[in-house]
């Protein structure tokens, strides 16, 4: 039967295309290990490809899309779970999320049925009820005031980082409140501006480049209590994650759907703009 295959490096893939038959359908599943949803589809797929023969011509590729950022940023990948059906080098569908039957549809559509009986049966959509938590006001903490600061290639993080694990929820709820509003915008990234750590830390920078968006950042690889407890907090279980004026805008997908809407979007905080009050 047809396995669910881990691509190891961008060179292992292109050879995979590159040696292909015209004929083959890939099945290309974008991930991260960190995103709950993509365990659920990681299954999906594999009992999906145990449906078809070894020999069958449809190969099942699994790519993380953090590890190997540039075939994600070819293929457009702004959000995983999100899958790609690509034949003789054409994009024939992609679907986003997790919707098994949508994703049963797409592949049996130019694959046809699998004609094993599987290992199990598909199960249904992931139902997940968003943790929700308040920021508390007690506690201490001290961040940059960074409300006319442009990052530049060589600067360090917004704020120190902490790894001590000694801070109570209350004192790391209180220095994320201050975090998110250490600059009218902020943006916690994997990496920093001039060395991003992540495809879609990459292309949000690039994002507020492009707009000469005055911002700061936080390094969330260098701090594990922010990395985690910001999740919670801001209830955004992903990064990057942009703030404004000390909202959540959201990840790299909502900024985008946001400049669609409103092409000035980012003009209150651009460069040539005096700081927001």
């Amino acid at each position: 039967m047809a396995t669910l295959k881990e691509v190891e490096s961008e060179a292992g893939f292109d050879q995979l295309i590159k040696n292909a038959s015209p004929s083959t359908l890939f099945v290309l599943y974008f991930h991260t290990p960190w995103a709950a949803p993509c365990a659920q589809m990681n299954t999906i797929l594999t009992t999906l490809a145990s449906t078809y023969p070894a020999d069958a011509d449809v190969s099942f590729l699994s790519i993380n899309a953090e590890d190997l950022a540039d075939i994600s940023e070819s293929y457009d990948v702004t959000a995983v779970p999100f899958l790609v059906l690509q034949k003789g080098g054409e994009t024939l569908q992609t679907v986003s999320g997790i919707d098994p039957a949508k994703v049963r549809a797409a592949v049996e559509k130019y694959a046809g049925a699998g004609t094993a009986a599987g290992k199990n049966g598909i199960p249904p959509p992931l139902q997940a009820t968003p943790l929700q938590q308040q920021p508390q006001t007690n506690g201490a903490g001290a961040t940059k005031d960074l409300s006319s600061y442009v990052p530049k290639d060589s600067d360090p993080q917004t704020a120190p980082a902490y790894s001590s694990n000694q801070e109570s929820q209350a004192e790391l709820n209180d220095r994320l409140g201050k975090l998110v509003k250490a600059a009218p915008v902020m943006l916690f990234m994997k990496g920093t501006p001039s060395a991003p750590q992540c495809g879609f830390s990459r292309q949000l920078v690039s994002i507020l480049r492009e707009n000469q968006v005055k911002y700061g950042f936080f390094n969330i690889l260098a701090d594990n209590d922010v990395r985690e407890g910001l999740k919670v907090f801001s209830d955004w279980p992903t990064f990057p994650q942009l703030y404004t004026n000390g909202e959540l805008v959201g990840g790299l997908d909502i900024v985008r759907e946001e400049l669609e809407a409103d092409p000035d979007f980012f003009k209150p905080f651009s460069a040539a703009q005096p700081a927001p009050v």
